[in-house]
């Protein structure tokens, strides 16, 4: 094509910018278009090339393909390639697009202005940039999919007339996570998680669910705070707790997560509330020179405001029709990578979680799912999915240190944080929902049941209050169904032998089963 610039696409190759092929092959869609025009972004976590074998490998992150496969070397060819295999990577496309200018990208629709893959990358390149190509609108051609929900998760999505493309886009240009379908995923969908929410509870007296939605949302909140290594008063978990409680009601917006900061910092005298006008980083410092060792380094504060814009509009659109977990993930992960805060970012990440799933009424009324401790649990896979972005982003970043021993970054990098691949994201935390369903749900229920039970056998056998019977109950659990001792002589020298062995005897029937 006449505009087309002259850029050299890679012959077959065995590494890639340091990644090592399972074999010899011709990188193809976005790795061929990040190494011909040199772009600097997270490499997508899977990528294409193109082999010699009439049989497709995946492995290593590589999916060779066969020669059949192969897209013709130019950028029409490989934009379709990508566009047709690999889904969407709105960062590279971006990044893409600002690289080529218009003049190519026009080229590629008038040689072929009915062509479905030319009207998409026509949409994409006014979607992504903004910028209106000199182009008159498209007349011929019957609408297709801005993403390929084939491929991807999307939204129903809205006609673009001008490109004869459906938008169906789950963000905007400010904030728009994608994620993969994937099995997995399919997989858990189809489990139908709230129907099994709603069976579990289904037969729970009032009482013993109201009891069991209290603990579990005092377990998440303590969990929360665990999580980020910190043991705050009591008071404080249970303030947070009630502010999880009531995710769902409020609309999010910027005062919004302004009050939820003021909540969950409680103490403000060493912390400076509101969105952070300075950078920020998660790591450590050098303990000699206390220089940033940075393991993530957030958004640049001149991108917050775009960056929250774009997830209160993700929240106010996709988030409410797309699978909610999925829409969960991609908001809470974006918030967190993008770090508005100073401090609270990652229990604010977490309450989303909430706020999403309850807006969505995924989770049944007055009951929260204890994602927290349930994160918790799985600790090391949660900082593994956190790192699984992170680790990709962190080389894109050019920083310097402050004199408050802090980051500035030099670049351009709010793109990284607006698009990104939220799919190991979605699968952590549908798999966290799972078990908070399938096992703490029905545990709690269970466990508050069998209390009730041995609370009223043992007031069948003696006059005891209740504070008491807990402190029995508590006594008998702590030494695997026998008291102490201590306890024998002390807080229950009270009691005969025959009532300790009854009372023994009716916690391993009740406890033991």
């Amino acid at each position: 094509m006449a505009g087309e610039p002259e850029y050299q696409f890679s012959g077959p190759v065995s590494v890639f910018q340091e990644s090592g092929l399972p074999e010899t092959a011709t990188p193809a869609g976005y790795g061929a278009l990040i190494g011909a025009y040199g772009l600097a972004v997270p490499l997508p976590r899977t990528l294409m090339a193109i082999g010699t074998r009439h049989r497709i490998i995946e492995r290593s992150g590589w999916r060779i393909m066969t020669p059949r496969h192969a897209p013709h070397p130019t950028l029409e060819g490989h934009l379709t390639f990508a566009l047709k295999y690999e889904g969407l990577d709105l960062a590279v496309l971006k990044r893409l697009f600002l690289a080529t200018g218009p003049g190519p990208i026009e080229d590629i629709v008038r040689d072929k202005p009915t062509s479905g893959y030319a009207r998409r990358i026509w949409f994409l390149y006014e979607w992504l940039t903004g910028a209106r190509l000199e182009l008159p609108d498209a007349k011929a051609g019957r609408y297709v999919f801005a993403l390929d929900p084939e491929l991807q998760w999307g939204t129903e999505g809205e006609n673009a007339p001008r490109h004869r493309v459906k938008n169906n886009l789950p963000g905007t240009p400010a904030f728009c996570p994608l994620v993969w379908r994937t099995e997995k995923l399919e997989n858990l969908i189809a489990l139908d998680l709230p129907r099994r929410a709603k069976d579990i509870i289904a037969d729970v007296p009032r009482d013993v669910l109201a009891r069991t939605a209290a603990f579990l949302l005092l377990k998440d909140s303590k969990s929360s705070y665990a999580i980020e290594g910190e043991r705050p008063p009591r008071d404080r978990i249970q303030r947070w707790g009630r502010a999880i409680g009531e995710a769902g009601r409020r609309p999010l917006d910027h005062d919004e997560l302004l009050r939820l900061q003021r909540i969950v910092i409680g103490d403000a005298r060493f912390v400076k509330l509101g969105f952070r006008d300075e950078g920020g980083f998660v790591g450590e410092h050098d303990r000699d020179t206390r220089l940033p060792l940075p393991d993530h380094i957030c958004a640049r504060p001149e991108d917050l405001a775009t960056l929250i814009d774009g997830m209160i509009a993700f929240d106010r659109g996709a988030a409410q029709t797309i699978d909610p977990v999925i829409a969960a993930a991609a908001l809470a992960f974006g918030f967190v990578y993008a770090h508005p805060f100073e401090d609270g970012n990652g229990r604010l990440h977490r309450y989303l979680i909430h706020h999403v799933l309850a807006e969505r009424g995924y989770n049944p009324p007055g009951v929260v799912f204890p994602v927290s401790a349930a994160i918790l649990d799985e600790i090391d896979r949660y900082r593994a999915t956190l790192e699984s972005y992170s680790q990709r982003l962190l080389p894109h970043v050019r920083w310097e240190p402050t004199e408050k021993f802090n980051v500035r970054v030099v670049n351009d990098t709010g793109d990284f944080y607006r698009f990104f691949d939220a799919t190991p994201h979605a699968e952590f935390l549908y798999d966290r929902v799972r078990r908070t369903i399938e096992h703490d749900l029905p545990a709690e229920t269970n466990f508050l049941r069998r209390y009730d039970e041995f609370r009223g056998r043992i007031e069948a056998m003696i006059d005891m209050p209740e504070r008491t019977i807990d402190l029995l109950f508590h006594f008998l659990k702590q030494n695997d169904g026998t008291l102490s001792d201590r306890a024998r002589e002390k807080e229950f020298g009270a009691l005969t032998d025959d009532e300790v062995n009854r009372a023994q005897a009716i916690y391993s029937d009740i406890f033991g089963r």
